[in-house]
């Protein structure tokens, strides 16, 4: 019988964090967009805060 495992297998992940690494030294990823990620996360998981009026900018 044969079993399969859903999710990541070790290659996959290697894949992902050496595309992580190469678009982190070409600027694909840079600090601000990591900012402004957060910043989007953390209004999607915290609307309602945001409706009460609460600012979730990060840093300023």
């Amino acid at each position: 019988m044969a079993y399969y495992r859903r999710g990541i297998s070790l290659i996959g992940l290697i894949y992902i964090l050496i595309g992580l690494y190469v678009a982190w030294v070409y600027d694909y990823i840079t600090p601000k967009l990591l900012k402004d990620v957060a910043e989007a996360l953390l209004a999607v998981f915290l609307w309602f805060l945001v409706l009460l009026g609460v600012d979730l900018r990060l840093g300023g």
